[in-house]
């Protein structure tokens, strides 16, 4: 059996070597069940704790747990990949924040909510971006498809869950929205997924 150190140092290996993060029970596999999940914890916690100050830290997401630089260091990184990241237009981040705030949502939702059409290409950019995803269908004739948010949603803007965006009058007032009453509750086939915090 590998003493606490080793296993730390195992599992700081899997994580600099995962381009995604690593749920709590990948990370247990490792061990082979040989390490249960609060010692597992402890050991990440502590982990985390001997990067504190340094320029890549350990943090947990929607998705697992990963090692990303902090975001002081942003503006070096861009230097050596001067790609910019795609930009999204005021529709996409509309949608895209009705969706998170009012899932699960058909077509129809968003377009009453925001008062416009909502184009194909718009829910095309979001689902492709991995940001939503269709998780049922309501119970009325057509049977519109329902969206809601994903992990990698999640993981992308470095939450664990949807607890932790910010209030909706505040994303309002960047946006320039006015607030909206929820729509009314819907039958779905699934509910969209709420991440485990591990």
């Amino acid at each position: 059996m590998l003493s606490p150190a080793e296993a730390k140092r195992v599992i700081e290996a899997a994580l600099l070597a995962s381009q995604e993060p690593v749920s709590l029970a990948e990370l247990k596999r490792l061990f082979e069940d040989q390490i249960g999940p609060d010692t597992l914890r402890r050991l990440l916690g502590e982990l985390r704790e001997q990067w504190s100050g340094r320029a890549v830290e350990l943090v947990n997401l929607a998705g697992g747990w990963r090692f990303q630089t902090r975001p002081e260091f942003q503006s070096f990184l861009e230097r050596l990949n001067p790609e910019k990241p795609p930009r999204y237009s005021r529709a996409v981040m509309e949608t895209l924040a009705i969706i998170a705030y009012r899932q699960p949502v058909s077509r129809g939702d968003i377009e009453d909510i925001r008062g416009v059409a909502v184009s194909a290409q718009i829910m095309q950019t979001l689902e492709s971006r991995g940001w939503i995803d269709v998780v049922g269908h309501r119970d009325t004739p057509g049977r519109p498809a329902l969206y809601a948010t994903t992990q990698s949603f999640l993981n992308d803007l470095g939450l664990v869950s949807l607890q932790e965006l910010p209030p909706l009058e505040e994303v309002a007032r960047t946006l320039e929205l006015d607030p909206t009453p929820a729509p009314a509750p819907v039958t779905t086939q699934s509910a969209p997924a709420q991440p485990a915090a591990d």
